[in-house]
């Protein structure tokens, strides 16, 4: 079985399973991983747990590209300075340019060579002079990237009504459908602020429930019929 390990990625905050191969590391290493971006900063935070080496760790797993050196670290942090000064200019072009939509993040490639932009917005928007004011400001491909609200509070994160951090920031990797028939088969009040999450949909740990005590919830209607 391949050698997997967990490591904590230094951009999402989440811990993934990585592939190391010949690379030595030990716990609290730091090392670049494969990434939609051409690489991620992570922490090793477990080599040894039946959590690693898992069958289905190693269908999901990253590779690791290699150990992180400090000039990598202050790359990465460097980028982020960056992505935090092409935020704050995008924004300011967006409301000189009166345009309806919500900029989210912005992430660069770690080659620097093409940056990211994640916006909401109703409909379609015409964003072509926005597109050459930040090419000619960052000297690099811009992509404007539109993206629902879900995909909004994956991004940038924050605390349920549970009081724990959201569920799409920390472990989830895709939105599964979510109905109020769910919330109704667990005898949910139908108060819609109370089974809404931070993205004003439906909460995802309703079908967490409906997965986990639905079989329950059958049984307890053939009783009663």
């Amino acid at each position: 079985m391949p050698d997997v390990i967990c490591v904590l990625s230094k951009r999402s905050e989440k811990v993934l399973h990585a592939l190391k191969g010949e690379v030595e590391l030990k716990r609290g290493d730091m090392c670049i991983v494969e990434s939609d971006l051409g690489g991620d900063l992570a922490e090793v935070v477990d080599t040894e747990s039946q959590i690693c080496h898992a069958s289905k760790a190693t269908k999901d797993a990253v590779k690791v590209i290699r150990k992180a050196t400090d000039d990598d670290e202050r790359k990465f942090d460097w980028l982020r300075k960056k992505e935090g000064k092409a935020f704050r200019f995008c924004l300011r072009k967006i409301k000189d340019r009166k345009l309806p939509m919500k900029l989210v993040a912005v992430r660069y490639f770690f080659d620097e060579k093409k940056g990211l932009f994640y916006y909401t917005a109703d409909g379609r928007i015409d964003f072509r002079q926005l597109v050459k004011d930040l090419a000619k400001e960052f000297k690099m491909r811009i992509e404007m990237r539109q993206i629902g609200v879900r995909d909004e509070a994956k991004m940038t994160g924050g605390l349920g009504v549970c009081g724990r951090a959201l569920c799409c920031k920390t472990f989830m990797k895709s939105f599964e459908p979510v109905t109020i028939q769910k919330a109704k088969k667990q005898q949910i009040a139908i108060n819609p602020t109370k089974i809404s999450g931070l993205c004003g949909r439906l909460m995802c740990c309703l079908a967490f429930e409906d997965e986990s005590r639905g079989r329950m919830y059958t049984e307890e209607e053939k009783v009663e019929e």
